[in-house]
């Protein structure tokens, strides 16, 4: 038998022994209570609970270690591939004209709004299909973030009484991340937009939303519109590897006069810029000098991978 079939064995061993049906009944008993004394409508809660079990398959996602890591080269021939670059043109082009109105709304660059949206679901082509009250019911239940998720599952049961999306289409990854741009139940009651006034902040299937949701949470996260997200760069021999950090930020006049430079080896523009060096693969690979807005797509995913092929991809799709 494969590895991945003892695993999954393994795991529904685990959650058959944790996930006792009466635990889980007192379980839904109390986040029922608590969510209804929160003035989300009885009917609603005991019809969303309707069917819900735990899923192993989430216990499972949730608690797998990779094998191997991935190194950044891969990753990034992976996920900025010439297909995505290519279908993020044509999607650019597609919906320029609102693109422009949100990015000029907002203050954020168009190419980057359909960046995250071609990163996170492929241009709303995989968004998951999960529920999410069974997700986060699952995720709240099981122990290991369960406060965290038990106050996501709350927040989708506001989003739920609101009228944003219907019980049966709210549906996203197995780890309650919804819509076109993946938001988190917390993200979305504080950065979702109505864009089309339509009366429901529908990051599912209305393009409006999804790309104004995404604009406006860069925006709020400290979103410089006149500015890039960062650039490859060069290092010198002998390059200092501990300067290699986030948390060290220096004037590109600083950067160049330590022998940084663009990639080509050309000097690095004269402007009233701090950035800091990344090295995503680690000494030898490839390096990049990223700037403020490089931090803020951070925030929206803490992964330098992530954020460095947001970056890249933004690019490919203006060219």
């Amino acid at each position: 038998m494969r590895v991945g079939g003892w695993i999954a064995i393994l795991v529904f061993v685990f959650t058959s022994q944790v996930f006792g049906e009466t635990k889980f009944d007192e379980w839904v008993k109390d986040f029922k209570a608590e969510v209804i004394g929160k003035g989300i409508s009885s009917s609603l809660v005991d019809q969303a609970f309707e069917g819900v079990a735990p899923i192993p398959r989430i216990i499972e996602l949730d608690r797998k270690q990779p094998e191997s890591k991935m190194t950044f080269a891969d990753y990034r021939k992976k996920i900025v591939s010439q297909l995505r670059i290519q279908r993020g043109r044509e999607m650019f082009i597609q919906h320029r004209k609102l693109l422009t109105e949100i990015g000029q709304q907002y203050g954020v660059q168009p190419r980057f709004i359909v960046a995250l949206w071609g990163i996170e679901t492929n241009y709303g082509k995989n968004t998951g299909g999960y529920s999410i009250i069974n997700a986060l019911s699952t995720l709240a239940f099981d122990g290991r973030r369960s406060q965290y998720f038990r106050t996501e599952l709350l927040n989708a049961f506001r989003i739920l009484e609101d009228r944003h999306i219907s019980l049966k289409k709210m549906k996203g990854s197995w780890a309650g991340a919804m819509g076109q741009c993946q938001f988190m139940p917390s993200s979305f009651l504080r950065l979702a937009v109505d864009h089309d006034g339509d009366g429901r902040k529908d990051i599912w299937q209305t393009p409006a939303d999804v790309f104004a949701s995404a604009a406006n949470y860069l925006s709020q996260s400290g979103w410089r519109g006149q500015q890039i997200w960062g650039r490859s760069a060069r290092l010198p021999e002998g390059f200092d590897i501990k300067q290699a950090n986030l948390k060290i930020r220096k004037s590109l006049q600083d950067w160049q006069n330590v022998g940084v430079r663009r990639s080509d080896g050309t000097d690095l523009p004269i402007a009233h810029l701090e950035g800091s060096i990344v090295l995503p693969d680690g000494k030898g690979g490839q390096a990049y000098l990223v700037y403020n807005n490089y931090r803020v797509i951070m925030k929206w995913n803490r992964s330098t991978y992530f954020a460095t092929s947001v970056g890249l991809l933004a690019d490919a799709i203006a060219k």
